[in-house]
């Protein structure tokens, strides 16, 4: 039985680990901690293959890099490392020699005679195997060595989970936020298309899109005309680029993707004998994408030089593919495009985000609420006051986790958006900012109405989601640009319309001299979708604030709780 002094050091250890999200740092820190608990000299850490038959990496700690060189391949799990692959349960030795699966070290190993080792669980499956040898104060490890190492190690799988999960997320969203990025060049296009029949104003708006979805030095539109492809828009610093010029579609890379349909990334433009405008252009690398409407083709969309550096990577391409998909319907149309079609797909991908939402919801946290109940079991199966107390601990620690993961599920969409309101998932937000960032932020929302008695109705869900995504990005970028201290956030309702301002005390810009981000870009068209207006107010050293303005519409006799649960707004 552990003493209570070791129980509160694993315990502390244990919180420690679970914080951890990087994963390398994690199996590091593991490794770390089981030594320094277990006063071993040699620590190392197997991580299994897929099919869990064998080790596919072997982390180790306390042997130097010399002596890995004369042991050389690192092991795979065979003699008594593989034991635990075949039994995953705990092994304690007083001499590893003695074993029946010893097969002994290779030359250059350094002696080791006690050994510890402990399966590592992650969901229930083996995820690799914690050993230990030489342990330093004594001829062997005893019980109390095994206890810890094992209470270490199931800590180390509900963080190797938390990991996990984060990355997986990280990564989905990522690319969620990239589609998004694809999504709002593309409704962009439509929208400011939608009126429009000047097919030169068209290309005109093409191109600068274009030019900052990819980031690059430079766009070019090539259209059809006959056999041959003209340049009919420019965009950015493409020295030697002219209007009007033509260039054969046989036998060049922008009539190859034309005719194949589809894009090509291209590097050492110079030397590239198919690129027929290598003589007036100056460019080193590029991506060509085919516009195609309907299974006809329109023309071409030429991308030059990343503004970065480097060649274009299949995320740009995607991107600009997806794009041109647009682009190409607008060249080819040159006709309204309906705003129901625009706020039907900004919808599918706020349904994205839920759908992500609810899969972390569904899963991490259920695994994290199973190994509470566990430890609530462990208590009532113990009568000692000291163990029950570390047990509460350990209980209330996985309590904040659970609390950690709420946020992070809030950041992609905010359970009480959709529950509670748009007020409760700001005050939700603005508090997870306070916390993260340091900012002192004043909120205030007031979309109360005089309704005759009738029951209190909430705004409809796509102006609900536009103010609480506005209000998002306006936050993100005071915390990114604006090194500010304090943050004002008003969302109001006057006579029927609904104001919301969010200003910061930070640096300020000059506005004349800058371009929309886009994150600014998507707060426009958010706006614009609802009909309203937004302005960017901003000085150099006097702080910035972003207003918008739209005609409030509210959902059907939809009851509003007139108070919300703390602990409902993530």
């Amino acid at each position: 039985m552990l003493d209570e002094r070791r129980l509160r050091r694993v315990l502390e250890v244990g919180r420690s680990v679970v914080s951890e999200l990087d994963l390398e740092a994690l199996l590091q820190r593991v490794l770390e901690e089981a030594r320094e608990l277990t006063g071993a000299r040699y620590a190392a850490l197997g991580i299994l293959d897929a099919q869990r038959s064998e080790l596919e990496r072997f982390l180790t700690l306390g042997i130097d890099d010399e002596t890995h060189r004369q042991i050389g391949a690192l092991p795979r799990g065979r003699g008594v490392l593989g034991v635990l692959i075949d039994e995953p349960q705990p092994l304690r030795l007083k001499d590893v020699s003695d074993h029946p699966r010893s097969y002994g070290f290779p030359l250059g190993h350094p002696r080791m005679t006690s050994f510890l080792g402990v399966p590592i669980r992650v969901h229930g499956g083996s995820f690799g195997n914690l050993y230990l040898a030489e342990k330093q104060a004594a001829e062997e490890f005893d019980e109390d060595d095994e206890e810890t190492i094992v209470l270490l190690a199931s800590w180390a799988g509900v963080a190797i989970s938390n990991a996990r999960a984060y990355h997986g997320e990280h990564d989905r969203r990522q690319q969620l936020e990239q589609a998004v990025r694809g999504l709002e060049a593309s409704t962009a296009i439509a929208r400011a298309v939608g009126g429009e029949t000047d097919l030169h104003r068209i290309l005109e708006l093409i191109v600068k899109r274009a030019r900052a979805l990819v980031d690059t030095r430079g766009v070019l539109i090539l259209l059809c005309d006959g056999d041959e492809l003209v340049v009919t828009a420019i965009a950015g610093q493409l020295e030697g680029a002219l209007l009007d010029e033509r260039i054969p579609i046989e036998g060049s890379i922008s009539g190859h993707v034309l005719q194949t349909r589809r894009p090509e990334r291209m590097s050492n433009m110079p030397d590239q004998i198919r690129f027929a405008m290598a003589r007036q252009l100056t460019v080193s690398s590029g991506l060509f994408v085919p516009l195609v409407f309907r299974g006809r083709p329109v023309g071409v969309l030429n991308a030059f030089d990343r503004t970065s550096g480097g060649e274009f990577t299949a995320d740009d391409e995607r991107l600009l593919e997806g794009f041109a998909a647009s682009a190409a319907t607008a060249v080819a149309t040159a006709q309204t495009v309906a705003s129901e079609g625009l706020r039907k797909s900004i919808a599918a991908s706020e349904r994205e985000r839920q759908r992500w939402a609810h899969e972390l919801h569904d899963e991490t946290l259920q695994e994290l609420a199973g190994l509470k109940v566990m430890l609530i079991g462990a208590r009532e199966n113990r009568d000692i006051d000291t163990v029950h107390a570390t047990l509460d601990a350990a209980i209330d620690q996985i309590d904040t986790e659970i609390t950690g993961l709420r946020r992070l599920i809030t950041d992609l969409r905010p359970a009480a958006l959709d529950t509670f309101g748009v007020k409760a998932a700001l005050e939700a937000l603005a508090e997870r900012v306070t916390i993260t960032s340091g900012l002192e932020i004043d909120l205030d929302v007031n979309l109360a109405f005089e309704s005759g008695g009738a029951a209190q109705r909430r705004l409809v869900p796509a102006q609900e989601s536009a103010i609480y995504r506005l209000v998002q990005e306006a936050l993100t970028n005071v915390v990114k640009h604006a090194a500010a201290t304090a943050v004002q956030v008003s969302v109001v309702e006057h006579d029927g319309q609904v104001e919301v301002s969010v200003g910061d005390d930070g640096g300020g810009f000059d506005p004349a001299a800058a371009t929309d981000g886009f994150g600014v870009l998507g707060m426009r068209e958010r706006i614009s979708l609802l009909n309203g207006q937004l302005d960017v107010d901003s000085a150099p050293g006097d702080g910035t604030t972003v207003h918008a303005t739209f005609a409030a519409a509210r959902v059907a006799e939809t009851d509003t709780p007139a108070t919300v649960p703390r602990d409902a707004t993530g």
